[in-house]
């Protein structure tokens, strides 16, 4: 019986010796994914949002038989890549929010640079405006400088007339009547007087012969040419100066040489005089028709 005995000892301790390691194995399992899984929560990042993730520990400690017990289960199994799913999940999240992050800066980056761009062609167009302003302002200022000189020169030759045309109408002796040549040459220098401003008709008639009569005949032949102006042409009365001068020594409006000449038969000089008006009408009519309509 005692013999039995010591042979069946070794026999039962044997047998108890896998069960006696895979409890141990297994303590010792659930006490490192217990620190894992704490270490795990300490490392997120929610939970230490200041902390940098570190690495994973490696599971050193090893069982009964020296390695990891070759009849590990399946939830030591899940318990050893809990850690490392959780792990990569969190990796898989701050990437997510990462690109999130940078799609956001990028969309911002691209907005801010379009109103960038939209405010810099207004400003730009806002310039060129201003220049074009400042380039008709400068130009007005330029024509109405041009034309205060015009009207100050004006103003100062108001009274000064000058010979624009001369025509001289010739008479046969004793008689007081315009030929034809005579009316052409004034409707043309008439047409010359239509819409103008600042001008005088200057009349003189001159007959051969002495005293009075001379006189008195020259008048006739300047009458009949003012007469035929006024009424054929509508030159206003006040604009005409006649003058009979019979056979008087005149100096010439239009000879260089000043020197005195002697009235040559019948005949009457009519002269147009003007003055600076009309030219300054001519100035101010010419930059409005330049200007762009």
């Amino acid at each position: 019986m005692k013999r039995s005995l010591l042979f069946a000892l070794p026999l039962v301790a044997t047998l108890a010796l896998p069960v006696v390691a895979q409890q141990s194995s297994s303590t010792a399992d659930q006490q490192p994914a217990a620190q894992s899984q704490s270490a795990t929560d300490s490392n997120s990042p929610m939970a230490n949002p200041d902390k940098q993730l570190e690495p994973l520990q490696p599971n050193t400690r090893e069982g009964f038989w020296g390695h990891l017990n070759p009849f590990a289960r399946k939830k030591y199994v899940q318990r050893q890549l809990s850690p490392i799913r959780d792990r990569a999940n969190e990796l898989d999240e701050l990437t997510a929010s990462n690109s999130r992050m940078l799609k956001d800066v990028d969309s911002r980056a691209t907005a801010g640079i379009q109103r960038a761009d939209a405010h810099a062609s207004l400003a730009d167009q806002h310039a060129v405006d201003a220049a074009n302003r400042a380039q008709m302002a400068n130009q007005t200022a330029e024509q109405a400088n041009s034309h205060l000189q015009s009207v100050s020169q004006v103003v100062q030759n108001l009274d000064q007339y000058q010979s624009a045309n001369q025509v001289e109408i010739r008479f046969r002796p004793g008689a007081a009547t315009l030929s034809k040549d005579a009316r052409a040459a004034l409707d043309q220098l008439a047409e010359t007087m239509k819409d103008q401003k600042g001008y005088v008709v200057e009349v003189q008639g001159f007959t051969p012969g002495h005293g009075g009569v001379s006189i008195q005949q020259s008048q006739h032949l300047a009458d009949s040419v003012v007469r035929y102006l006024v009424i054929n042409h509508q030159i206003p009365v006040y604009r005409i100066y006649e003058l009979g001068l019979g056979n008087a020594k005149i100096q010439s409006a239009t000879a260089t040489d000043p020197s005195a000449k002697p009235a040559r038969g019948s005949r009457v000089e009519v002269t147009l005089l003007k003055n600076g008006i009309g030219e300054l009408q001519a100035n101010q009519q010419t930059p409005s028709m330049s200007q762009p309509q």
